[in-house]
């Protein structure tokens, strides 16, 4: 490379000076060829070439001399570990259970039977009233503007208040209400209706001075729409709505039509209000709404059988609504002890009843902080 320089380059000077800057360059290159020779003799004699499983050896080598840092552990109370604390405290319960019979151990259970049955939410000196022995207004019905159906979602609880909401907007509007329908849910695949569950003699009978309720929409009304329900148009309304919301959106259309439907029903009623619709409420709730025969007297066998039953134990016994249901676990977004199975079923069971709506973007799941702030469902071993 220096003699081609020196060819192409004049002569005098500058010529002569150029075969000295050769000999400097040849010497840096040879440095730095001995420099990588060393560098690649040193990274096989390290153990860094091809091993006899024929993985490269520097992964191993490296992971050998650097060892990767311990992942930070979540924050107490993140992970579900009830199951392991129930093993390591089940000597004890079983321990305290059968010394129960001892002074001592009656003494607690005393104390704890009276602390558990102490309301610390009361007032001294006040007095709990049923909330149904406010005076509801009763007067000679007027007219009915029309029929109003709604169809009530969610579990039981949901619809049972989705009924006490349906009485007092019918109320509001002076409708007459037809006896609710409850939606088919894709994960109780319950096909009950209103009769399967509550007395509806005894409903509309109850409600008589106070709202018109029918079983059924009249073949004439259903006429004008098909005979099809679905036609009757929908008045989607929000979730808390106002009593002047259905006075001034829904009232217009039922005069106009003679019929409206709501669906879905559930929390389409504001939760504060005024108390004359706060105490129909609870006369719905508590008076009006009473469950099918069937129902009742399943109810009335296992009540004696309780109290017969739990004359053994000096008439206690523990009455637990496990409440530990697909939807609601896979709702939480909380994960517990079945590893990668129970993942792959909870995100199904979620794209199944809400279809997207966990992926929509911005949504953060975050199980761990769902546990640290107490809202993962309590599993039966919990309970």
């Amino acid at each position: 490379m220096s003699v081609a320089l020196y060819a192409r380059g004049g002569g005098g000077k500058a010529a002569a000076r150029r075969p000295g800057r050769g000999r400097r360059r040849a010497a840096v290159v040879l440095l730095l060829a001995l420099a990588y020779a060393v560098g690649i003799l040193m990274f096989v004699l390290g153990g860094g070439g091809a091993g006899p499983s024929g993985r490269a050896g520097v992964t191993v080598a490296s992971v050998r001399r650097r060892r990767a840092a311990p992942l930070p552990s979540p924050p107490p109370g993140s992970v579900y570990r009830s199951h392991l604390v129930f093993n390591r405290l089940l000597p004890d319960i079983r321990d305290e259970t059968s010394s129960a019979s001892t002074a001592s151990s009656l003494s607690s259970t005393s104390w704890r039977r009276n602390m558990l049955m102490t309301s610390h939410n009361q007032n001294p000196g006040e007095l709990w009233m049923p909330c149904i022995n406010r005076r509801l207004i009763r007067s000679e019905l007027p007219p009915s503007n029309g029929y109003l159906i709604i169809e009530a979602n969610g579990g039981l609880n949901q619809q049972r208040l989705s009924i006490c909401d349906a009485v007092v907007v019918a109320s509001l509007l002076n409708a007459t209400l037809v006896i609710p329908t409850f939606h088919f849910n894709s994960v109780w695949r319950d096909h009950s209706k209103f009769g399967d569950i509550f007395d509806e003699d005894y409903f509309i009978e109850t409600l008589r001075e106070h709202v018109r309720v029918v079983k059924e929409l009249p073949a004439d009304v259903l006429e004008h729409f098909n005979n099809n329900i679905s036609s009757i148009p929908n008045m989607r309304t929000k979730a808390y709505s106002s009593p002047n919301h259905y006075m001034q959106k829904v009232l217009p259309k039922l005069q106009e039509l003679g019929v409206v439907r709501i669906a879905p029903f559930s929390n389409r009623l504001v939760q504060s209000a005024p108390s004359n619709i706060q105490a129909l409420r609870c006369f719905v709730n508590y008076q009006a709404l009473r469950f099918a025969e069937p129902i009742r007297v399943l109810a009335k066998d296992m009540i004696e059988r309780m109290v017969k039953k739990s004359t053994l134990t000096s008439g206690k016994y523990v009455s637990v609504h496990l409440r530990f249901e697909e939807d609601m676990v896979a709702f939480s977004c909380c994960t517990y002890d079945g590893g990668l199975k129970e993942k792959i079923e909870m995100e199904n069971a979620r794209e199944r009843s809400w279809r997207g709506k966990f992926h929509r973007h911005g949504r953060v799941i975050n199980p761990e902080a769902n546990r640290r702030d107490g809202k993962c469902p309590l599993t039966p071993l919990e309970v």
